[in-house]
C-alpha cells in the first residue's frame, strides 16, 4: 500500500469519524451545572480538581475550595490559589485520620467543612466548588450521605461541583454527571521515592 492509499483512507476514516462527533456534540444541547467526581486509588483526584479550578479562572469564574481531611502541612495548590481574589479557599482538615487519630474530632471538623460547603452551595455567585477529600469523609462515615445528596442537588442551577477522594459512594455517584475512577499502574512510593514537592504536595 502506498503512501497515497494510507493517505487516502485516513482522510475517509477521519470524515466519518468528524461526522459522528458533530452529530453528538449537537445532540448535546443541556446547559446546566454538572456534578463532577474523581476517585479510585490511584494518583490525580485532587490533581484533577485542581485543573478545573484553573480553567474554570481561565473563563473569569468565581471558585470556591473547601479542603476536608487535609490541612496539616501547605500545600502548591494553596500557596497558588490564595493568590487570585477569585477564590474562596478553606483549608477545613487537620491532616490525614493516621495521623490525627481522633475521630471524633475528624467529625467536628468534618461536620464544620460541609456547614461551609452549604453556604458555597447556595450562592449563585460561585461558578464552581472544589470539594477536595469529601469521599474521604463519606467513607469512613464522618458525615451521613444523605445530609450531602439535597445540597448537592438543589444548588444553583448553572453551578459546577467537583469531589474528589478514594472510595466514592454509590449514592453520590448516581447523582453525579461525570465520574472518573483513577487506578494505580505503578507508584514511585512503592519503589521507596517519598512524596516530591510539586509533585504530590
Amino acid at each position: 500500500m502506498t503512501d497515497t492509499d494510507i493517505n487516502s483512507r485516513h482522510h475517509a476514516r477521519m470524515k466519518r469519524k468528524k461526522e459522528v462527533v458533530d452529530a453528538s456534540i449537537a445532540a448535546a444541547n443541556i446547559e446546566r451545572g454538572v456534578i463532577v467526581v474523581t476517585t479510585g486509588n490511584g494518583k490525580g483526584k485532587s490533581s484533577s480538581g485542581f485543573g478545573m479550578v484553573a480553567r474554570a479562572l481561565g473563563h473569569g469564574m468565581r471558585v470556591g475550595i473547601v479542603q476536608f481531611i487535609k490541612g496539616r502541612a501547605t500545600t502548591g495548590e494553596e500557596a497558588f490559589f490564595r493568590r487570585f481574589p477569585e477564590v474562596e479557599y478553606h483549608v477545613m482538615g487537620e491532616g490525614f485520620t493516621w495521623e490525627t487519630q481522633d475521630r471524633q474530632r475528624d467529625i467536628e471538623k468534618a461536620t464544620a467543612a460541609w456547614a461551609l460547603a452549604c453556604k458555597m452551595l447556595n450562592n449563585p455567585e460561585i461558578d464552581l466548588i472544589l470539594l477536595d477529600e469529601l469521599n474521604i469523609v463519606l467513607k469512613l462515615n464522618y458525615l451521613p450521605l444523605e445530609v450531602i445528596l439535597p445540597p448537592l442537588q438543589n444548588r444553583p442551577s448553572n453551578q459546577h461541583v467537583v469531589i474528589t477522594g478514594r472510595g466514592a459512594p454509590e449514592g453520590l455517584v448516581a447523582i453525579a454527571d461525570t465520574v472518573t475512577e483513577m487506578g494505580v499502574v505503578k507508584h514511585a512510593y512503592a519503589a521507596g521515592i517519598k512524596a516530591q514537592k510539586g509533585v504530590e504536595f
